[in-house]
């Protein structure tokens, strides 16, 4: 059923609040406010009820799809329930109402989280620091493409390529290119690994670093990495370490102990904050030794009366972001950490690790696996067979809406053909992991009898199936006021 917009509820006159007498004496507008900037009509707003406002926006609320309301198997992006608590930190006045520009004084307790989330991120990554400042996972990669530039060019050493996995994430093409590289693919191999040979022959002295996803898209250990790291290296290149998929490590292997020079966290995937709709996000870099003297700045340091934020480093790349990072959504993930523990965040991955392989062994026998390694946190089925019968992986995808369900990730890993990529996350019970098993045998069943029935998907949801291409062609998002009509 569709939902009025707020314009178009109440009406004239109709008011939602009444604001206190002023305390303070009136002033003209005139005085405060240059003429040439002041409207000349009364803005359009809706006038309505306070009771109309909440009734209208938790009708919109009921019709998204949320971690809240329920199972969201988006690969690669670990779509995990997250804790109330976070929000209840990040709410706090001390935290919430001060300003980046305070005097450091007046916000010790602030800086000295940000430094200690940072001391954490060293320990879980096994890296020597960390910059807080990237906003999100590709700005962590870009970032760390800038160090990997400034500590060859320190050297006299300007290097033309970053090599990349056929399985890393869609964005590592991107960042190579904006940070002034060129990107050279390396395939997989028949077990969905780095090729070591096809890396061996592409490695030179012209190659600034490796880009490697690990766990890879297809959710599968990169069980070769030391060796890799020692190709990589041998040639003076850089490793990186794509963080995505970190819900796989915590507490289990470290990134610098592989062999891994940068390494980018998504706070908003692993250390659970909420970023459905495109945001917000955090993407820390920890970096090895070698590379401390290019990070952003300004750096949290810890000195004798307190901590400070340190602008000294000489061959600092800069900023990359305002002041020191997306503040609200450090507090979240560093309460996240302090909640569980270290303990506690080793059993996040291995959960994550379970629950993906179960998944994974209840639905293997009813659609392809082109990869039979064991996956860690996250895996890759394709629809190929379901296509041969008439129903693509969108099919599937927009019939499962219908069981009050998120989608997996389609049609991605690009290297899986019809890829659905399936990523149950740690916080899924053992019973809702069934449900979503049984919904997805169940529309396999349906494809056999008659494919059909998916391509009317979905039929419970606001709208039906729309013309996307259209849409991205033709978007239009103006509200039209009814007296601009008369």
């Amino acid at each position: 059923m569709a939902t009025d917009l707020i314009f178009e509820l109440g009406s004239k006159g109709r008011v939602g609040a009444n604001l206190p007498e002023m305390d303070i004496p009136e002033l003209d507008i005139q005085e405060l406010i240059p003429r040439k900037q002041q409207r000349t009509f009364p803005p359009r707003l809706p006038e309505v009820s306070e009771a109309e406002v909440i009734r209208h926006f938790i009708s919109l609320s009921t019709k998204n799809h949320h971690v809240d309301k329920g199972f969201y198997p988006l690969g690669s992006c670990t779509m995990k329930y997250n804790p109330k608590i976070n929000e209840e930190t990040a709410a706090l006045d001390g935290l919430r109402v001060i300003h980046p520009l305070q005097p450091e004084s007046t916000v010790q307790g602030a800086i000295r989280l940000l430094y200690e989330i940072g001391e954490y991120l060293c320990k879980i990554s096994g890296l020597a620091a960390v910059s807080l400042q990237p906003a999100a996972g590709a700005h962590g990669e870009l970032t760390s493409l800038m160090l990997i530039r400034s500590f060859h060019e320190s050297r006299g050493r300007r290097r033309k390529y970053v090599l990349i996995p056929d399985s890393a994430h869609g964005t590592n093409p991107a960042s190579v290119t904006i940070s002034g590289y060129s990107a050279l693919q390396i395939k997989s191999n028949s077990q969905g690994k780095v090729d070591l040979e096809g890396l061996k022959s592409a490695i030179n002295e012209d190659v600034a670093a490796l880009m490697l996803t690990n766990p890879n898209t297809l959710g599968i250990f990169e069980s070769g990495v030391e060796e890799i790291a020692k190709v990589v290296h041998q040639a003076g290149a850089l490793m990186y370490m794509d963080g995505a998929n970190m819900n796989a490590l915590l507490g289990i292997v470290r990134p610098g102990d592989l062999g891994f020079d940068v390494v980018h966290f998504n706070l908003h995937k692993t250390f659970s904050t909420p970023h459905g709709g495109g945001g917000p996000g955090s993407g820390p870099i920890a970096v090895t030794e070698k590379l401390v003297e290019f990070l952003p700045t300004p750096c949290v340091s810890k000195k004798e009366n307190g901590f400070t934020l340190d602008c000294s480093r000489a061959q600092t790349i800069g900023k990359v972001s305002t002041f020191f990072g997306n503040f609200a959504i450090i507090v979240r993930a560093y309460t996240y950490i302090r909640s569980l523990g270290a303990a506690g965040l080793r059993q996040v991955s291995e959960a994550a690790i379970i629950n993906a392989n179960y998944l994974l062994s209840l639905l293997k026998d009813h659609y392809d696996l082109p990869f039979k390694c064991r996956p860690m946190h996250e895996f890759v089925l394709s629809g190929e067979r379901q296509k041969t019968r008439g129903a693509k992986t969108l099919d599937i995808a927009k019939r499962l809406l219908d069981f009050g369900v998120h989608a997996p990730t389609v049609y991605f890993p690009l290297i899986v053909h019809e890829a659905l990529m399936i990523e149950p996350t740690e916080t899924e019970s053992k019973q809702s992991i069934e449900e979503f098993a049984g919904y997805m045998i169940q529309i396999a069943k349906e494809v056999e009898q008659d494919p059909e029935i998916l391509k009317q998907s979905p039929t419970s949801t606001p709208v039906s199936r729309l013309d996307e291409a259209l849409a991205a062609r033709e978007l239009n998002i103006r509200y039209r006021f009814p007296e601009d009509s008369a």
